[in-house]
């Protein structure tokens, strides 16, 4: 409400939400590869073709994001700002914090990984949220399954499998690493999005309060 009343001050709010979602989502995608436990589908992809390249795998995400933006077009999929900064900054924050961490994790132990692990899966349901939250467009890889459900009609749960087991077969045979932390990834990144929306953004917190509200009522 308080962003209708004062537009101008809901712009650096929402700019501020989107940089550091982003942000943490590159941090987030380093923590999970320094845990050596298994990767997010999607990087899984961007590890193996950046093993058989030779490329920073920072950069692979940025290029193999611009191609995926080019499937939107047949499907008349539209990209908003935050679209083009989910492409372009994540990639490039992942490969900065990652040259830093170098190989300072290497010995760490198993319990430490196991931590790291959760902790960057709990940080990208959080950098998530935050981005989505901010309201301009979605990612790369979430507008093109988006645009395939809208165009096809399928369900989304159908469509995202279809998606992500094609990325995930295709990275883990170029080299990826296939792990404990990928299933770990799979089964929490959607209940922990859903948990963390509300607290970036407001119409998802309305919409909760309402929702709860009808329950009261009925109960009544």
């Amino acid at each position: 409400m308080r962003d209708r009343l004062h537009p101008g001050r809901a712009m650096p709010r929402r700019l501020l939400k989107l940089f550091l979602g982003l942000i943490a989502y590159g941090v987030s995608m380093v923590m999970m590869l320094q845990s050596g436990l298994g990767l997010m589908p999607w990087d899984v992809l961007h590890q193996g073709i950046a093993l058989q390249g030779g490329w920073p795998m920072g950069r692979v995400a940025i290029a193999v994001s611009f191609a995926v933006l080019l499937m939107w077009i047949p499907i008349r999929q539209k990209p908003g700002f935050g679209t083009v900064c989910n492409a372009v900054v994540i990639g490039l924050v992942f490969d900065l914090v990652n040259g830093w961490v170098g190989d300072r994790l290497l010995d760490t132990s198993l319990a430490s990984r196991a931590v790291l692990l959760l902790g960057g899966i709990v940080l990208n349901g959080a950098a998530t949220a935050a981005y989505l939250g901010a309201h301009f467009g979605p990612g790369p890889r979430d507008g093109l399954m988006t645009g395939l459900v809208r165009r096809t009609g399928r369900s989304v749960r159908l469509v995202r499998t279809i998606i992500e087991g094609s990325v995930l077969v295709s990275g883990f045979l170029l080299g990826g690493t296939l792990g404990v932390g990928t299933v770990a990834y799979m089964l929490l990144i959607g209940p922990l999005i859903q948990a963390m929306l509300p607290w970036f953004d407001a119409r998802t917190r309305v919409a909760a309060t309402s929702d709860a509200a009808c329950v009261e009522d009925r109960s009544a």
